[in-house]
């Protein structure tokens, strides 16, 4: 019997269904034993997000500064696991709080050391860095990534920031005005099934050196040049703003408007000049470009 652990955080459901859609295959085999974990924080974040709550969570998440987490129950705890499936938002370029504290915690040094992992993200586009952050983290707990499924929000970018912001304020993830459905496509979600019959495949072999080539065969992770670009300029300047706003504890409020302000610019007017300059030069780094999407797409 092969145990796996299903772990995740989830504030709107959305990475929830993504999950248990993957595990689906595993739970219909009678060789698999699956056990499902919420990561739970004692101070929850709030859903749907009031504007304060949203940016003050900007500086730990980015500097992947911890809180205090839920013990996970003694079923979870329990038991020995073949592998962990770990779902995972990306808050600020980075995994989120609650992930990111329940991986700091004494709970996952007991659960990942020396277990094989599939990450898998639900994220708006840009989730590139974050997996950088999440593959240093995963190897100090002495775990091995074999695995990485990346489900993002197809529409392209200006469009996917209106639609997530409407989301994520009001709690609702529908049409608005001539918006498109804001996150994940259904389909997509309802189509993450065959990653876990791949996964199973897998891991009825206990095999996973292949693993990642047949998702990425599948369609588990997208690349786009862009965005990759976009996510390590916009890490270079929010290490900037989180290492300033996190020192000014009176005026934490006030610099937090000021981010806002410098985030409304940086989306609107900053990242189209960055655009035309990207596509003006592509030809120029096209083979440095192609060399980065076969290293992203791996493990």
């Amino acid at each position: 019997m092969k145990n796996v652990l299903v772990l995740y955080y989830t504030q709107s459901g959305q990475l929830e269904e993504i999950v248990k859609n993957i595990a689906q295959p595993l739970l219909s085999s009678s060789e698999v034993s699956v056990t499902f974990c919420d990561i739970g924080l004692e101070k929850p974040f709030p859903f749907p997000w009031d504007k304060p709550s949203f940016f003050d969570a900007f500086p730990e998440s980015f500097l992947q500064i911890p809180r205090t987490v839920h013990a996970p129950s003694d079923e979870v705890l329990g038991k020995k696991y073949d592998l962990i499936v770990l779902g995972y938002q990306v808050w600020y370029l980075s995994p989120s709080i609650p992930v990111n504290s329940f991986l700091k915690s004494e709970y996952a040094k007991q659960l990942f050391k020396g277990v094989p992992v599939v990450t898998v993200i639900g994220a708006r586009n840009m989730w590139v860095m974050a997996q950088e952050k999440m593959k240093a983290i995963l190897k100090g707990l002495d775990a091995k990534l074999v695995g990485n499924v990346a489900l993002v929000d197809r529409h392209i970018n200006h469009v996917s920031v209106v639609t997530i912001v409407e989301w994520m304020f009001t709690g609702k993830k529908e049409k608005f005005g001539i918006f498109p459905k804001p996150g994940v496509s259904d389909e997509e979600i309802a189509g993450a099934t065959k990653f876990g019959t791949i996964l199973l495949d897998h891991l009825k072999r206990s095999s996973f050196d292949t693993l990642q080539v047949d998702f990425v065969f599948n369609g588990a992770v997208e690349i786009r040049p862009f965005l990759v670009e976009m996510d390590k300029k916009a890490n270079k300047m929010f290490q900037k703003w989180a290492n300033l706003i996190i020192k000014k504890k009176a005026s934490r409020p006030k610099w937090l408007k000021v981010f806002n302000v410098y985030l409304f610019v940086a989306i609107w007017l900053i990242s189209p000049i960055v655009y035309i300059l990207h596509l003006l030069k592509y030809p120029l780094v096209f083979s440095k470009i192609s060399k980065e999407k076969a290293y992203y797409k791996g493990v």
